[in-house]
């Protein structure tokens, strides 16, 4: 989308909603805790307690689950310059009639079956991918999306750049001392020292 035509976007729909995206278990908890830590508004309910899988808390909102059906969305109209975990499966269902700026995390697909507690099966990771391919050729085809893809094992290795990017990208005044204060290498479960390389075409 050119820049007129997103300010015309903006114009018409009003200031974006900060959308984290991606499979369940590729970082997306990470993000959100990054943006809130950073002093974004975060619409959360905490219906979902923190674990041991998430022990600083999954950071969603109930309500999201309604994307599917369609059923009052009312929450999407005070959700404008803050951030909402949205996986990617739903992304899709998304309204044409407000702007997203969609963080999509990326996790190796052996790590994210892993963390969801699943067998390995190269079928499933087959789905996976072929599910971040559709995803990718969503954002490119709807005008109501811009996105930027944020890759797990950067945010671990380098989290002030990764920080930096995210801060660009939503633009916003965000704290890049409380976003890299949060990011934890203990939080780095499901290590899968031989993974195989993420095909070509998937998110990057």
């Amino acid at each position: 989308m050119t820049p007129i035509a997103r300010l015309a976007r903006r114009l018409r729909f009003g200031s974006p909603i900060i959308v984290v995206s991606g499979l369940p278990r590729s970082g997306t908890s990470m993000m959100m805790q990054m943006l809130g830590a950073g002093g974004l508004p975060l619409m959360i309910d905490d219906e979902h307690a923190a674990d041991e899988a998430n022990p600083q808390g999954y950071f969603e909102l109930d309500a999201v689950k309604d994307l599917t059906t369609g059923f009052d969305l009312s929450w999407l109209d005070v959700t404008r310059g803050k951030a909402v975990k949205v996986h990617s499966p739903l992304l899709v269902c998304l309204p044409e009639r407000y702007n997203y700026r969609v963080i999509l995390m990326q996790r190796p697909l052996r790590e994210v079956i892993a963390s969801q507690r699943l067998p390995y099966s190269p079928r499933l990771a087959q789905e996976y991918d072929r599910h971040q391919r559709k995803v990718q050729a969503l954002m490119a085809a709807r005008p109501c999306f811009t996105s930027l893809t944020v890759d797990y094992h950067d945010v671990l290795a380098d989290p002030e750049q990764q920080a930096r990017r995210v801060r660009w990208f939503v633009q916003r005044p965000l704290s890049l001392r409380g976003m890299t204060a949060v990011v934890s290498e203990r939080l780095y479960r499901s290590r899968i020292t031989d993974i195989e390389p993420v095909p070509a075409g998937s998110l990057r």
